[in-house]
C-alpha cells in the first residue's frame, strides 16, 4: 500500500452509525443501576460476570482471531468488514467497559474487598492498575481509533496507509487488552477463592 489514497468502489449500502442504538446501551446501564440499588448480591455478581465475560471474550476474539484475518484481507474486503462492524462496536464495547468495572466495584464493596489489609491490599492494587489500563486503552485509544478508521473508510478514496497505521496500532492495543483481560481473570480468580 504505497499509494497515499487508494481508489475503491463505493459500496451501495454503507452503514451509518445508528445513534438510536445508544438506547440499548442505556437500557443495559440502567439495568446495572437498578441491580446496584436493590443490592442483590447474586444478581450483581451475575451482571458483573456476564459483562466481564462478554468484554473479555470480545477482546480476545477481536485481538487474536479477527485481527490476523483482517490484516490479510485486501482493502475492499477489509473496508466492507470495518464499515459493518464498527457502527456496532462503538456502542457494544464502551457499554461493557462501563458495566463490568462499575458492577465489580459495588460487588467488591459488598464483599469487603475495598478495606483489606496487607498483603491482600496488593491484589486490589493490581485490580485497579489493570482496570486503569483497560479503561484508558478502551476509551482513549480503541474507541477514537474505531471512529477514525470508520470515517476514513467511508470516504470515496480512503487513505490506505493511514488506515493500515491505525489498524496496526488498533490490533496491537486489542492484543494488549486481551492479555490484560487474562491478567484480571487471574487476579479475580484469586479474590473469588478467598484472600
Amino acid at each position: 500500500m504505497s499509494d497515499a489514497a487508494i481508489p475503491v468502489n463505493q459500496p451501495a449500502d454503507i452503514p451509518e452509525i445508528k445513534w438510536r442504538n445508544i438506547i440499548w446501551a442505556l437500557i443495559a446501564i440502567g439495568i446495572m443501576v437498578v441491580v446496584i440499588l436493590i443490592r442483590d448480591f447474586r444478581l450483581l455478581n451475575f451482571v458483573h460476570v456476564l459483562a466481564g465475560l462478554l468484554w473479555t471474550g470480545t477482546d480476545l476474539f477481536m485481538g487474536f482471531v479477527i485481527g490476523p484475518i483482517m490484516r490479510r484481507l485486501d482493502l475492499q474486503a477489509r473496508r466492507g468488514m470495518i464499515l459493518r462492524l464498527m457502527p456496532k462496536m462503538i456502542f457494544y464495547m464502551p457499554t461493557l467497559a462501563i458495566i463490568t468495572p462499575t458492577a465489580g466495584f459495588y460487588l467488591a464493596s459488598m464483599m469487603g474487598y475495598l478495606n483489606v489489609g496487607y498483603p491482600q491490599y496488593w491484589w486490589m492494587i493490581a485490580v485497579y492498575f489493570i482496570l486503569a489500563v483497560l479503561t484508558i486503552q478502551g476509551l482513549g485509544i480503541l474507541l477514537p481509533t474505531n471512529l477514525r478508521v470508520y470515517f476514513e473508510m467511508r470516504k470515496e478514496r480512503p487513505d490506505g496507509e493511514k488506515i493500515q497505521r491505525l489498524m496496526k496500532s488498533y490490533f496491537r492495543t486489542v492484543a494488549i487488552q486481551g492479555a490484560m483481560q487474562i491478567a484480571i481473570i487471574f487476579v479475580m480468580s484469586h479474590l473469588a477463592t478467598g484472600i
